[in-house]
C-alpha cells in the first residue's frame, strides 16, 4: 500500500478513514452546539436578575447612613416587596461562612469580597438567606430557591451522549452494509454460475475501488471458464462426429466377417464404443441448461417412467400420490429419473420409485434390491466415470459410471440434493429432495 493510501476515497481504506472523521467530527458539533445551547455555568435569567437586584439593595443600604436606614427601608419594601428585606439584629449571623450553593455563591459574586452571605432556612418556594454589610449591620431577604435539579440521565449531556451514539451507530451500519454488499453478491453470483453453467448476468462493477477490482476479474475469470466449457464440449463433438465415420465403417466391414461369433463380439465392441461417445457427450452438454423452468405434475413423470420400464418387462413400481406439482425441468427431471432407474435394474432384480410432497420440497426416492454401496465410497460413485462394480468387466450390462453424475448435475442445477442411502436389508436409495418452488434466478436460466 502506498504511503497516504488511506486518503484516497475511491478504496475501502479511504472510505472508513473518512468515516472515522465524519464521526469524529459530528460528535464535536453536537457537544459544542449542545454546549451553547444548554451553558451549565450560567444561571437562569431570572435568578441573577434577582440576585443582581438583591445586591444593589445591600450596596444601597451600605451606602446610607445608619439614621436614614429605617426610612431606606421602608422605601425598599414598597419598590421590591418580593425581596421580603427585613433588619437582623446584630450576632445572628453563625460563625461559619455559609456560601455553599449555586444561589449563595452567585450573590456573594454580585456583592463582592466586604459582604457575607449566609442561610438562615427555607420553605417550598423561596429561600431565606442573610447578609452581613461591611459595617457590621445585617439584613436579611427571600431569595428564588436552587433550581430543580434534572436527574442525569434526562439532562443535556446524557441527551448529547445518545444522540452522538445513535448517529455513528447509523453511520457504522450503513458503512458496513456498503461493503459488505458486493461480497455478498459475489457468493449469490458464484453460486448461480455454478449451477447454471455461467448463464448469470455479470457481476456489478460498482463500490471502492478495491471491490470493483475484484468484480473485474471475477467477470474475467467466469468468462474464461465459460469459453473453456464451450471449446471442450465442442472439442469432444467433433470428436464423437469424426469417430462415428470410422465407426460406421468398420460395423460395414464386420459384417463380411465370416465366423458369426467374431462377428458378433466385434458388433458388439462397435456398439459400446457408439454408446460411449453419445454418454460423455451426454455429460458434457448438461452443462449448458437450456431448458426453461415450468410448473409440471411430477407424479405424471414418474409414473410415466414407471410404465416405460414395466413395458420392457423390467420389474419396476410406483409408490407416492397420482399428482403433485412443482416448478422443474421437465426433460432434465424425466432423464434422471430414467438414469437412476437404469443403475437400479442394472444391480437389482427390482425397483421402486417413491414421492413424498410436503409444503415446500419435494422427496424422490429410486430404491433398489441390490449388492448396495458401502459408506466410504457413496461420495466417490457421484464422480463422473466411476462404476459401481470395478471388478466387472466393461461389457453391454456395465455403465460408464456418468448416470449418478448428470442425475446429480441436473438435481443441483435445480436448487435441490441427491443423496444415497442404505435400503433395509440390503440394496440403496438414491434420494432427491427438490423445492416445491424455484428461485427467480433460477426460474430465469
Amino acid at each position: 500500500m502506498k504511503l497516504f493510501g488511506f486518503l484516497n476515497l475511491r478504496g475501502i481504506s479511504g472510505q472508513i478513514a473518512a468515516l472515522v472523521v465524519a464521526s469524529i467530527v459530528a460528535v464535536h458539533l453536537i457537544i459544542t452546539a449542545t454546549f451553547l445551547i444548554h451553558r451549565p455555568d450560567q444561571l437562569d435569567p431570572p435568578i441573577a436578575h434577582r440576585h443582581s437586584q438583591l445586591a444593589a439593595v445591600a450596596q444601597l443600604l451600605d451606602a446610607a447612613p445608619a439614621a436614614g436606614r429605617p426610612r431606606l427601608f421602608a422605601d425598599i419594601a414598597r419598590a421590591f416587596p418580593q425581596l421580603d428585606i427585613e433588619s437582623l439584629p446584630p450576632g445572628s449571623a453563625p460563625v461559619a461562612n455559609e456560601t455553599d450553593g449555586p444561589n449563595l455563591r452567585s450573590l456573594h459574586r454580585h456583592l463582592g469580597s466586604g459582604y457575607r452571605v449566609f442561610s438562615l432556612g427555607h420553605d417550598e418556594d423561596n429561600r431565606k438567606v442573610g447578609i452581613e454589610l461591611p459595617d457590621g449591620a445585617m439584613i436579611s431577604a427571600k431569595i428564588l430557591s436552587d433550581p430543580w435539579q434534572r436527574p442525569f440521565w434526562r439532562g443535556p449531556w446524557m441527551t448529547t451522549v445518545l444522540f452522538a451514539v445513535i448517529c455513528a451507530t447509523l453511520l457504522g451500519l450503513w458503512a458496513a452494509r456498503t461493503l459488505t454488499a458486493p461480497l455478498s453478491s459475489f457468493a449469490k453470483a458464484a453460486e448461480s454460475f455454478s449451477l447454471n453453467g455461467g448463464a448469470a448476468a455479470p457481476l456489478p462493477e460498482r463500490g471502492p475501488e478495491e471491490i470493483r477490482s475484484v468484480a473485474k476479474a471475477l467477470n474475467r475469470m467466469r468468462d474464461r471458464i465459460s469459453t473453456l466449457i464451450d471449446d471442450r464440449t465442442k472439442m469432444l463433438a467433433a470428436i464423437s462426429h469424426d469417430l462415428r465415420t470410422p465407426i460406421t465403417r468398420m460395423r460395414l466391414r464386420c459384417e463380411f466377417i465370416e465366423d458369426d461369433a467374431h462377428r458378433s463380439r466385434m458388433l458388439c465392441d462397435l456398439d459400446q464404443m457408439r454408446s460411449m461417445l453419445e454418454s460423455v457427450l451426454s455429460f458434457l452438454r448438461n452443462d449448458q441448461k437450456l431448458e426453461s423452468m415450468t410448473l409440471v405434475d411430477v407424479a405424471s413423470t414418474l409414473q410415466l417412467v414407471t410404465d416405460q420400464f414395466a413395458d420392457i418387462g423390467r420389474k419396476i413400481a410406483y409408490d407416492g400420490p397420482e399428482h403433485a406439482m412443482a416448478t422443474v425441468r421437465p426433460d432434465d427431471l424425466h432423464r434422471s429419473i430414467t438414469n437412476l432407474v437404469e443403475n437400479a435394474i442394472r444391480f437389482g432384480s427390482e425397483a421402486t420409485i417413491r414421492l413424498r410432497i410436503s409444503s415446500d420440497t419435494v422427496t424422490i426416492d429410486v430404491e433398489d434390491d441390490g449388492p448396495g454401496i458401502s459408506d466410504e465410497h457413496k461420495d466417490v460413485m457421484l464422480e463422473p466415470f466411476v462404476r459401481g462394480d470395478d471388478a466387472r468387466n466393461m461389457d453391454e450390462a456395465a455403465g460408464f459410471g456418468l448416470g449418478l453424475s448428470i442425475a446429480r448435475s441436473i438435481v443441483l442445477a435445480h436448487g435441490g440434493q441427491l443423496s444415497l442411502n442404505d435400503r433395509q436389508p440390503h440394496g440403496l436409495i438414491v434420494r432427491i429432495q427438490l423445492p416445491v418452488r424455484q428461485q427467480s434466478r433460477q426460474a430465469a436460466a
